[in-house]
């Protein structure tokens, strides 16, 4: 069996990894996505994990750490930007240009992370103590099934509505959806790997 920490330093590292990658637009199989999308998704089975071994309050506490992390990471990612660069170490024009945090991207991505991993925690706690503890990889299908639409909603038209044409968010949108639900059927098994505690 995997260890609550393992799970939840590897919940906490892939949203910091989407959050930093989500600056990229890239083309996958012919649609728009930010590349965050490509590490992301896996956050949700991770989270479910979480609530299954350690219970429902550590799944928000994990969430609510992980936000705070991403927000402090920006923060010190602006400051670093805004430090003049030490000549003696010769040319580093590329650092501010791809690691200093674009705010509404920032910003888009933690509120997104917020609603929809509260949302899978509740849904998922709504499976486990109404419908059945029974079919792990049904409550684990179940919550994600509202909650990436959910973050992706919010996600892509706050970071890029208005930025960028009508057409290109909702392909982004789209290619989130689909990438998002692949992982989550491929990760479905993921479930199993930790033993059953918390509610």
């Amino acid at each position: 069996m995997i260890p609550t920490i393992l799970v939840t330093s590897a919940y906490i590292a892939a949203q910091i990894l989407a959050d930093v990658t989500s600056l990229k637009i890239i083309t996958l199989a012919g649609f728009s996505m930010d590349a965050g999308t490509l590490i992301y998704p896996i956050t949700f089975t991770l989270r479910d994990m979480i609530h299954k071994i350690a219970g429902r309050k550590a799944a928000r506490v994990t969430i609510v750490a992980a936000g705070a992390f991403n927000l402090f990471m920006a923060g010190l990612f602006w400051l670093v930007s805004r430090l003049p660069y030490d000549p003696a170490a010769g040319a580093q024009p590329d650092w501010n240009s791809v690691l200093a945090p674009v705010w509404r991207i920032v910003l888009a991505s933690i509120t997104a992370e917020l609603i929809a991993e509260f949302a899978d925690t509740e849904i998922y706690h709504l499976w486990v103590t109404r419908v059945t503890r029974r079919f792990q990889w049904l409550r684990v299908l179940t919550s994600n099934a509202v909650s990436l639409p959910l973050d992706s909603l919010v996600f892509v038209w706050g970071a890029f509505g208005g930025v960028y044409p009508i057409a290109v968010v909702w392909s982004i949108f789209t290619a989130n959806i689909i990438l998002k639900g692949g992982v989550t059927i491929l990760s479905l098994p993921f479930i199993y790997l930790v033993p059953e505690k918390g509610t």
